[in-house]
């Protein structure tokens, strides 16, 4: 059968209706790809309705200040994509137009060759293929590729054998169809084998190698990490101070951390985990009333309670400021 016109005829069909194809501006598209990574479209579409309508132009996103950007990304998690999101408006702005060529793309801060093709074949109609977690899977499937997914050798193999099969008339709706056709038919867990228009000829489903295809590499070890916060209640004020560069929720806020395990006030929460991608943290939360303001390091600062809700801070603290009884 003909791989590309049965998916495409599936597409035509079952393709998700989304606000950001029913356009095709770049900078839609571009913020689309951007916040979708690593990111769900149930839960995605949101900040992407937020983003539009708080930043409408990239030039308005570029003048934005990073805390304010990183405070509408809050509760997405991968805070790196916010602040690359912030870099490569600017670079956007200074080129004077959106990028229009596949390497120029490419070299917006935070775009890699995904993302770059994403862009490039629904915005701008190039004849570049998508490789991503739902293309592995749907070829690994059909064809009966084995190689292991997120080595080099298979990201030649796949790059290349979805590029074959790209329909260069319609090669962004070739793109979302196969995005879509992973996410939606061919999914990681008991996919709709009973309704795919592949099945007969499908290598997975013929030998019964759903839960097999594809085959994974090594898990990367998960790191465990134990944090105590301590928030300070001072006459309405808390100090906080900003995350540094190096370690996660690089740019965010959070409350007094103490590395040690000498802590002081009340007890609010003990061993609240927090599942990141490769570390698992969990973290005790203290509150402790002053009589006098305390010494803190330099890089704290003290804010009005109530104005807390104006900075960006990861969502484990704000899942730990829930727990705070209410100040006098």
């Amino acid at each position: 059968m003909n791989f590309t016109k049965a998916l495409l005829d599936w597409y035509d069909k079952n393709g998700r209706k989304l606000p950001w194809r029913e356009q095709r501006d770049p900078y839609a598209i571009w913020l689309c790809e951007i916040i979708m990574q690593q990111t769900r479209i149930v839960q995605g579409l949101a900040y992407w309705e937020r983003f539009m309508a708080t930043f409408p132009t990239v030039e308005e996103l570029a003048e934005a200040d990073e805390d304010q950007v990183l405070k509408l990304w809050e509760g997405l998690g991968y805070y790196s994509r916010a602040r690359n999101l912030h870099t490569a408006a600017k670079q956007i702005v200074a080129m004077g137009k959106f990028p229009e060529r596949i390497d120029d793309i490419r070299s917006l801060k935070g775009v890699g060759d995904y993302t770059a093709a994403a862009i490039g074949s629904i915005a701008f109609g190039l004849p570049v293929a998508v490789v991503d977690g739902n293309v592995y899977r749907v070829l690994a499937r059909y064809f009966g590729l084995t190689t292991p997914i997120g080595s080099n050798a298979a990201k030649k193999e796949f790059t290349a054998l979805a590029q074959s099969l790209l329909d260069e008339n319609r090669p962004g709706d070739f793109n979302e169809a196969m995005m879509d056709f992973g996410a939606i038919q061919c999914t990681p867990q008991s996919p709709r084998c009973s309704d795919c228009p592949f099945a007969l000829n499908c290598h997975a489903k013929q030998e019964g190698l759903q839960e097999q295809l594809p085959v994974k590499g090594k898990k990367i070890a998960i790191r465990e990490r134990h944090l105590c916060y301590i928030y300070y209640r001072y006459e309405g004020q808390t100090a906080i101070h900003k995350r540094p560069a190096g370690d996660i929720w690089q740019g965010l806020w959070e409350p007094f951390l103490l590395e040690k395990t000498e802590t002081r006030g009340t007890l609010l929460g003990k061993d609240i985990r927090h599942q990141l991608t490769h570390q698992s943290l969990y973290a005790d939360f203290y509150l402790y009333e002053c009589s006098e303001k305390p010494q803190l390091p330099q890089d704290y600062i003290w804010v009005k309670e109530e104005d807390l809700k104006q900075y960006g801070k990861p969502r484990l603290v704000e899942r730990l400021l829930e727990l705070l009884p209410q100040g006098e």
